[in-house]
């Protein structure tokens, strides 16, 4: 058995995993399950994942009041719903392309991840925050800042959406 708070040593050392959060058992399951369907925001950031929780119709999750995301999985009923941040595009106007889900969203922050940005966006109205990855030259040609507004878009297929 070992006891760490460095989620790298769990997930390279485990075989198997539990996962307590405010001193309450959240989830348990080998490395790869927990990586691959986290079931709460604190898991899916260590993950590396956007995770969104919603009620599933068909290939249509409803994660608010006028906020909807369409995933390849057919579900119905409560789901989570998850992708990378590199699955997020960003562009400065409404994008003309095959990508299923698209948002208003405002840039709340830039940091250096890696070789790459990490663009914290929240939508326009304040709903929907998520995460993108884009290159150096990416966020230059974007002109990107704090308080910028952009298009962001995920294709259905980018996604995984899983019962909750």
């Amino acid at each position: 058995m070992l006891v760490t708070h460095d989620p790298l040593d769990a997930m390279v050392l485990a075989d198997r995993l539990v996962v307590i959060e405010h001193g309450e058992v959240v989830q348990e399951g080998t490395p790869a399950e927990i990586a691959r369907r986290p079931r709460t925001d604190y898991i899916a950031r260590l993950v590396g994942l956007n995770l969104y929780q919603g009620e599933a119709e068909g290939h249509t999750v409803s994660l608010g009041p006028a906020l909807a995301m369409t995933t390849t999985e057919e579900l119905v009923g409560p789901v989570f719903v998850a992708f990378p941040p590199s699955a997020v595009t960003l562009s400065p106007d409404r994008p003309d392309s095959s990508a299923r889900n698209a948002w208003r969203a405002r840039v709340s922050g830039l940091e250096s991840h890696g070789d790459q940005i990490r663009v914290a966006l929240t939508g326009t109205e304040g709903d929907l925050p998520l995460t993108a990855d884009l290159t150096t030259v990416s966020v230059a040609e974007l002109g990107l800042h704090e308080g910028a507004e952009v298009w962001a878009t995920v294709k259905a297929a980018q996604t995984h959406a899983y019962p909750a």
